[in-house]
């Protein structure tokens, strides 16, 4: 099932406003996962609906430090908000 418009928006949104939550975490605190569970990839922009990330950020999340999963979460604020 593929998302409208309307809710591609509203997840973007969501997905923001969490992004700029998470910068307010403290240096060393552990950054949550961007995951939101809709794990589908838009063809037209190469990010997920979902979380907004590249598939490259999503299969390497895991072997990120503190300073790259903060850099994927200042893009994923940024998209959100374009």
């Amino acid at each position: 099932m593929k998302l409208t418009q309307a809710q591609r928006t509203s997840a973007a949104g969501l997905i923001s406003e969490r992004a700029r939550e998470v910068r307010q975490l403290a240096a060393g605190q552990a950054l949550p996962s961007p995951c939101t569970s809709v794990c589908r990839m838009d063809a037209a922009n190469g990010l997920c609906e979902g979380c907004l990330r590249s598939i490259d950020e999503i299969a390497t999340w895991g072997m990120m430090d503190d300073q790259g999963r903060r850099a994927v979460w200042a893009m994923i604020e940024e998209r959100g908000s374009a």
